[in-house]
């Protein structure tokens, strides 16, 4: 079982994406985690993307997908694998594809966890962070016992950059203009499907299970 990830950030795939890996034992698989193995490894491939990342700069998309299609080569992804945040854009879903029906391979199910704009916003503007150990909770649905208070180590908690209102709609603009269009290329495959994402975390997840096994 091959499963693409999609939806905008704060959308909550990547919960949804570990969950799925957790009941059908296949690996949940992200960009930034196979760049950091390779490069801990001192792979040939680890290499080139840590010339390109010292610079501050994107790894082009053909290193990715090299990256990306020689971890399914790994023994736990035999069975398949939940893929999430990539691909990004067209030309990494066009390059990814080229890959897969190199090795006799394709993607089974992309699945797109749909959830509006302002839903985002307000759930990522809930959200706080303990910059000393790294915890995470939110405003309404994981509140610290004590209000500002970090429940692991009693730092101040605090809303990050990344989760301010001006920087999430900023976010929310370049997956529309980047990664919107992979819903239609998914759907003229005839492999998309989607799920609300504004449900319970539960409903969401029975809602996905519904479709990977009918």
């Amino acid at each position: 079982m091959k499963i693409i990830m999609l939806g905008a950030p704060g959308a909550g795939k990547g919960t949804q994406a570990k969950r799925i890996a957790d009941k059908y034992s296949i690996p949940h698989i992200s960009t930034g985690d196979i760049f950091r193995a390779n490069i801990k490894n001192g792979t040939e491939l680890g290499k080139k993307a840590k010339t390109y990342m010292d610079q501050g700069l994107l790894v082009p998309d053909e290193l990715v997908v090299d990256l990306v299609v020689d971890r399914f080569k790994e023994a736990d992804c035999a069975n398949g694998y939940v893929l999430d945040g990539f691909p990004r854009t067209i030309p990494q879903a066009e390059a990814l594809d080229t890959a897969l029906t190199a090795i006799g391979e394709s993607v089974d199910y992309a699945v797109n966890v749909e959830v509006p704009d302002s839903n985002i916003v307000a759930r990522m503007s809930g959200r706080r962070a303990c910059l000393n150990c790294g915890a995470t909770y939110h405003l309404e649905h994981i509140p610290t016992k004590v209000e500002g208070i970090c429940d692991v180590c009693g730092s101040e908690i605090v809303l990050r950059e990344d989760d301010k209102p001006e920087t999430v709609l900023n976010r929310l603009k370049v997956y529309h203009d980047q990664t919107q269009p992979l819903i239609d290329y998914y759907t003229k495959k005839g492999i998309l499907k989607e799920v609300d994402g504004t449900k319970d975390m539960a409903e969401v997840f029975d809602a996905i299970i519904a479709i990977l096994e009918k």
